[in-house]
């Protein structure tokens, strides 16, 4: 294997590690401003309900000055019921009275209604209140938590970026040119070949192809899929007899163990 290209695959495995960290950092503010919107969702949910008790308090209390009304011109009509001297004003006054007596019934009845929907309104904004209390909760809890993974990943994205240095300024200038116009039109620039194939784009390569990048004693060139253009690589430990898989640890792991 070319020696550059050994040392290309450690600067990939670190920019992949970068933009990780990149992306990490990138998403946590946007999961902040998620569980905000829930949070001042449910504060507005809070305030509809708590809204709509007031209102029915009003319409209450309008019916309670109307029923008055209505019993205050009943007693004044009885009044003058007494002092009617005539049959047509007798039936006049009483007919008023019956009509009075009719929209005290209803305006009682709608008085019932209004103290049910309060009562289940009531419910509502205990539970409205809940929802708020909680939400505000959950989100101090992921400021906080995602306050201390930025810190962190800064932290480990500071030696990654040194690790990175450290590793271009070893790589040939041509090399590494060739890599960085690769990584910037594919995202990533070295592939290890698989099964006659590019891992990166899952296109078989040539058996003569396939043969060269196998052959261990090919150190000059490094070569690059004829699909995708990426700069293949062959892991010899392939045709070694294969052992148990052990978990490995991400760059930014190692790099905090070796300090």
């Amino acid at each position: 294997m070319h020696p550059d290209l050994e040392k290309l695959m450690v600067l990939q495995r670190h920019d992949v590690e970068l933009k990780r960290l990149s992306d990490e950092m990138a998403a946590l503010p946007k999961m902040i401003a998620e569980y905000e919107a829930k949070a001042k969702a449910a504060e507005a949910q809070k305030a509809g309900v708590v809204e709509a008790i007031a209102k029915e308090e009003m319409v209450r209390r309008r019916q309670e000055s109307d029923i008055k009304d209505q019993q205050s011109k009943i007693a004044k009509v009885r009044k003058q019921l007494d002092m009617a001297t005539t049959t047509a004003q007798v039936a006049a006054f009483e007919h008023e009275i019956a009509f009075a007596q009719a929209e005290i019934g209803k305006l009682e009845d709608a008085e019932l209604e209004s103290m049910e929907r309060s009562e289940m309104l009531a419910a509502k904004n205990m539970a409205a209140d809940e929802a708020a209390v909680l939400a505000e909760k959950v989100l101090e809890r992921e400021r906080a938590q995602a306050a201390e993974m930025i810190a962190r990943a800064k932290s480990t994205l500071e030696l990654v970026q040194h690790e990175r240095t450290i590793v271009r300024a070893e790589i040939g200038e041509d090399a590494l040119t060739l890599y960085d116009r690769i990584a910037k039109a594919k995202g990533t620039a070295v592939s290890e070949g698989v099964d006659q194939k590019c891992s990166a784009c899952q296109m078989l390569l040539r058996p003569q192809r396939w043969n060269d990048l196998r052959d261990r004693d090919n150190h000059e060139t490094m070569m690059t899929c004829e699909s995708c253009g990426r700069l293949l690589y062959y892991d010899p430990a392939r045709d070694a007899p294969q052992k148990k898989a052990v978990r490995s640890e991400s760059i930014a792991a190692s790099i905090v163990r070796s300090l």
